[in-house]
């Protein structure tokens, strides 16, 4: 049975996310560990780490993921904002090294003109050269399925499986896989054929064994948009049945699924409970 779960606020209490999880129904939950929207971040004292973990083991969640920041792109063509970039992926890693958290979701990067083939270059040495910096933190660092939209890679299997091949560390990198994103990319998921066609693509290119992770969303724009829009699950154009399809899925059944669509808290607890009430007809 997957692990079903959200993207929790840590507003105003980090220690506290796992309480707020589990308030909304989740059995894993995926959280900033510092304001998404500034540079430098707030090292994790000794005493939020085992608050944080009491809390977590007290509320039974099974598995915490990390977001990175979205300023951060590790693919940037600029020196000074590449340089920024990797400080503030490494404090993100030394943050969840702090809280036990096994893994960390970032988009792969932007390259802004350069190219892609330089983006996915450059991300995987920015990835070695942030392992090289935490030789004692171990999270694995997983690459979100993308939509392609504007300059942004990572929007095809065989991108995310170049930066893996770049990388000298490819057994700390797997892969988040985004519903929404992947629909928005061309990879269609809603008739059972395409779905099984879909993960087989998947599994020859970069090989099932590397996703650790669901999101999902959605998707308010048609298949190939190239446009990442996230939709509630069922308003969108995958509908419900790929969901229920998706948790189904035997080969996903250990793995944390966490929601990012719409409509905050209240929507949440709705969708985890609509998505645990078909894995009870199974």
């Amino acid at each position: 049975m997957p692990y079903l779960g959200c993207h929790v606020s840590i507003e105003n209490s980090l220690e506290a996310a796992p309480m707020r999880g589990r308030e909304l129904g989740c059995d894993a939950i995926q959280i900033f560990t510092s304001n998404q929207m500034q540079w430098k971040g707030v090292p994790v004292a000794d005493e939020t780490a085992e608050k944080f973990l009491n809390y977590q083991a007290a509320h039974k969640i099974a598995i915490v993921i990390a977001h990175d920041s979205y300023l951060v792109n590790l693919a940037s063509p600029e020196p000074v904002k590449l340089a920024m970039s990797r400080k503030a992926f490494i404090e993100e890693i030394r943050r969840s090294q702090a809280l036990k958290i096994p893994y960390i979701v970032f988009h792969p990067g932007s390259h802004m003109g350069a190219g892609v083939d330089f983006a996915l270059r450059k991300i995987a040495e920015s990835l070695d050269y942030a392992i090289e910096k935490t030789p004692d933190c171990r999270p694995m660092f997983l690459l979100e399925t993308t939509a392609g939209q504007g300059t942004n890679v990572g929007n095809t299997f065989e991108e995310l499986r170049q930066i893996i091949d770049y990388s000298a560390h490819p057994e700390r990198l797997g892969i988040c896989f985004d519903t929404c994103h992947a629909y928005a990319a061309g990879y269609d998921l809603v008739s059972p054929a395409k779905y099984d066609e879909t993960f087989a693509r998947f599994d020859d290119v970069i090989g099932l064994s590397r996703l650790k992770c669901f999101h999902l969303n959605d998707s308010k724009k048609p298949l190939g948009s190239r446009v990442d829009r996230h939709a509630n699950l069922g308003d969108g154009f995958l509908g419900w049945e790929v969901f229920y399809r998706l948790i189904n899925d035997d080969r996903f059944g250990n793995l944390p699924m966490i929601l990012e669509t719409p409509g905050g808290d209240e929507n949440f607890a709705k969708e985890i409970a609509s998505l645990k009430k078909a894995l009870e007809k199974k």
